[in-house]
């Protein structure tokens, strides 16, 4: 797992420890020293950490001006345990929120398990962003995690979405893609 290194070809446009407005700005990096871990497997020293024992996040690219951005993803989403939504949403997304951001794109692709609770925190996230035309999509997600997802009704709040292909895209065009999916969905 420490192999696995957060989406680095858009660090040309966009770098969350050099952003003022970012929750990690001013944050530095090693990469040699190894010191997070997900099931005792120590992962990329790039990977943010919020708050969760378990799920570690990185912005990888915010547009205030769009009022969009997009976090990939890795380790166990434990809303049973940890409640990592709890956690994502005050220390992470309520920041976003507040310097604008109101679309939201999740890269699941590394989030190896998914464990549910209630479903207060996304309905809060969902109902912040819905005044503004606000939407969350989750990229990516392994088939068990998605299964998980929906089992639990998240599916209400966060748009699931099959876009295996989304590293050619550029972050406008691959807002634009999204959204154009989920108005599609949304009958707009």
């Amino acid at each position: 797992m420490h192999e696995i290194e957060p989406y680095f070809n858009w660090r040309h446009l966009y770098i969350a420890e050099e952003d003022p407005r970012s929750p990690f700005y001013g944050r530095e990096y090693s990469e040699f020293q190894f010191t997070q871990t997900v099931y005792n497997y120590f992962i990329h020293p790039q990977w943010d950490d919020f708050g969760s024992q378990t799920l570690y996040l990185k912005i990888l690219f915010a547009d205030y001006e769009l009022g969009s951005c997009v976090i990939e993803l890795i380790g166990e989403w434990n809303d049973a345990i940890e409640n990592d939504i709890m956690t994502l949403k005050r220390e992470i997304i309520d920041h976003l929120i507040a310097k604008g951001i109101y679309k939201f794109i999740l890269i699941g692709e590394n989030v190896l398990n998914f464990h549910s609770s209630d479903d207060c925190y996304y309905e809060e996230w969902y109902e912040d962003l819905e005044e503004k035309g606000g939407w969350i999509a989750m990229l990516g997600l392994p088939e068990q995690s998605r299964y998980d997802f929906t089992r639990a009704g998240i599916n209400r709040y966060v748009h699931l979405l099959d876009l295996p292909d989304w590293r050619p895209f550029s972050p406008s065009n691959l807002f634009q893609k999204v959204d154009t999916m989920i108005m599609k969905y949304l009958g707009n």
